[in-house]
């Protein structure tokens, strides 16, 4: 997995976690126990009444709203990195 990340580097994704948070940046290292995103958009799930997907599918449409220049996520809290341009528009 760590190579397959490394390959994502200065790409933009979208990091899905097992907590309400989700992250919408560009990859910029991957690290032993944390991804390294910047200009990022750190969302709280929990406190809006968008669902998670309806927020993703607005990021695409309006960009990426980056609140942080740069973010460590810990992989143990990791449950999905895709690319932002492969999330599929419904």
């Amino acid at each position: 997995m760590k190579e397959t990340l490394q390959a994502l580097a200065g790409r933009e994704v979208v990091v899905d976690t097992r907590s309400p948070w989700m992250y919408i940046g560009r990859l910029a290292a991957m690290q032993a126990d944390s991804l390294l995103l910047q200009d990022v958009d750190v969302h709280d799930c929990g406190e809006t009444s968008a669902p998670r997907e309806r927020y993703l599918l607005d990021s695409i449409d309006s960009g990426i709203k980056a609140n942080r220049r740069s973010v460590y996520v810990n992989l143990d809290y990791v449950v999905s990195v895709s690319l932002l341009s492969e999330v599929i528009k419904y």
